[in-house]
């Protein structure tokens, strides 16, 4: 066995568990997407779990995924699910499928102009801060995310998939299930103020990712579970 078997293990058992809350919660197999987080794990552990089939990986800082990207086969889909600071935009664009972490107009309007000069189409995501926390970035005002959805749709070089929101580290039960049912509830209210579908809403982490499935997470963004505790 190689270094790097644990990662295959816990990826097939993390994709188990996901298709067993699929079942029980009524939910479609296939329905929720998994993406394994490999933030400061090495470009060899991405690739394990690329060779166990993963295909879509989030990294929070840009910078880190412009180093590894060229270490790793071309058919990668890439999430940057971090904070997205204004001068990594251009690398993002150029980079990932998915920017999870759009939190502002002054963001999306730079995306949609950088993507246009680029040639390119990624898709986005709102970063909604539904619990209000201030050590977490995203929108809290539900008036303002209406607004970014707004301007989002108007975007010609960007494809507004959906929402992302991470709930309170030590949130559970009830409370938890509030967090993520009122993105889910964001999300049908833009789809009704709009007439437009937006189909994604990524919110579930290594800890908390039944009850996001059962509250209709799309992507669930898991690490630890997958590759272990970070050092």
């Amino acid at each position: 066995m190689d270094g790097y078997s644990y990662i295959r293990e816990q990826l097939s058992e993390v994709k188990s568990k996901i298709s067993e809350i699929e079942q029980s919660s009524g939910r479609a197999s296939g329905s929720v997407k998994l993406i394994a987080v490999s933030k400061t794990f090495s470009a060899d552990c991405v690739r394990a779990a690329y060779d166990a089939g993963q295909r879509a990986f989030g990294e929070n800082r840009v910078q880190e995924l412009e180093e590894k990207a060229p270490l790793l086969p071309a058919g990668i889909e890439w999430h940057v699910i971090g904070h997205l600071q204004s001068n990594k935009a251009l690398k993002a664009v150029i980079l990932a499928s998915y920017i999870h972490s759009v939190d502002s107009i002054k963001l999306l309007q730079r995306l949609d102009r950088l993507a246009a000069e680029n040639k390119k189409r990624p898709r986005i995501l709102l970063e909604i801060n539904v619990s209000g926390e201030a050590s977490k970035f995203g929108i809290t005002d539900m008036t303002q995310a209406m607004l970014l959805g707004e301007e989002a749709l108007k975007c010609a070089n960007l494809d507004f998939r959906g929402l992302m929101t991470m709930a309170p580290v030590n949130a559970s039960g009830d409370a938890l299930r509030s967090v993520f049912s009122s993105l889910r509830e964001l999300r049908d209210r833009m789809e009704t103020q709009f007439s437009v579908k937006i189909p994604e809403l990524s919110m579930g982490m290594s800890s908390d990712y039944e009850a996001a499935i059962r509250e209709g997470a799309t992507f669930v963004r898991i690490g630890t579970a997958i590759f272990g505790r970070r050092a």
